[in-house]
């Protein structure tokens, strides 16, 4: 079995500010950070972390290459089917406060550039029972979803950013759908946990569900069983990379064939580990570390 993440590959902005800039404000950041990112990154790195050996699959900007290839192959991550492209690479503008919280500004750049000739020819060499994880950061995901269905691939999707996009895709295809209480609401129009799980399983009964909580943990559910993990405590820092980090070591873990249970363990440590550390990819654990913190 081989794991393919077509995914997003950004240079991160990384400011860090008292306070998220209001409208008609100007402010003055303490400290700018630039580094490489994207959910598609950071996912990809989580896995490698994780233990597993994935490939990752998308477009990046000429000038950058260096940086994330780089990055990848030094973190275990395959990167035979990264285009480079002329035009300049997807970035993101990311304000961190003093509490650790962050807002973020994308723009898509070379993520916008991947189209269904360059889908087919990365698809070629993966097979029926293979692992495709996708973002919602890329061009060309309702076409991914369809030509990684018909060979029998299982498609774990993260709908983040959530947008109207999202209603065109065929989500009939996800096997788990790894999302977050605000990307849940933004789905069904649910704000009740119990009422967003409901919703999907109603319209995707053979859907898996991880609903990510925040401070309140993580909800499991398909139609047969449902599972809660709290988080475990940890000085907050910047949470930018932490659901990367959770939705990569937990289908790493569901790749060893771990139960339900024990991802979800795995996965909340990593995140609270990941918590505590400024920067995205950077901040994402090891798996020594995440069995020494557990």
């Amino acid at each position: 079995m081989k794991i393919l993440n077509f995914g997003s590959l950004n240079v991160d902005y990384i400011y860090e500010v008292e306070h998220f800039v209001l409208p008609g404000e100007t402010i003055s950041s303490k400290h700018l950070t630039v580094t490489s990112g994207g959910k598609g990154l950071n996912q990809s790195i989580a896995l490698a972390k994780a233990g597993m050996m994935p490939f990752h699959a998308g477009a990046i900007g000429k000038a950058d290459q260096d940086m994330f290839i780089g990055l990848l192959n030094n973190s275990g991550v395959n990167t035979d089917y990264i285009k480079i492209l002329p035009e300049p690479s997807g970035h993101a503008i990311i304000q961190v406060d003093q509490n650790g919280q962050n807002c973020i500004i994308l723009h898509g750049g070379t993520n916008q550039q991947i189209n269904g000739e360059f889908v087919d020819r990365v698809l070629e060499h993966f097979n029926s029972g293979d692992i495709l994880l996708l973002q919602n950061e890329i061009a060309s995901i309702p076409y991914m979803m369809e030509r990684a269905h018909e060979k029998g691939m299982r498609i774990y999707f993260n709908p983040s950013p959530a947008n109207q996009k999202l209603y065109d895709y065929p989500m009939d295809y996800v096997d788990t759908l790894i999302l977050n209480e605000v990307e849940g609401e933004q789905l069904t129009g649910e704000k009740n946990v119990n009422d967003i799980i409901a919703h999907l399983l109603k319209k995707y009964p053979e859907m898996k569900i991880v609903l990510t909580l925040g401070e309140r943990g993580v909800e499991y559910a398909d139609k047969d069983r449902r599972e809660y993990h709290g988080i475990y405590e940890n000085k907050v820092v910047d949470t930018t990379a932490a659901g990367d980090t959770f939705t990569g070591y937990f289908i790493g873990s569901i790749a060893k064939e771990m139960d339900i249970k024990e991802a979800l363990k795995y996965a909340s440590a990593a995140a609270a580990i990941a918590v505590s550390k400024l920067g995205a990819a950077c901040s994402i654990p090891s798996l020594e570390e995440v069995e020494d913190f557990l």
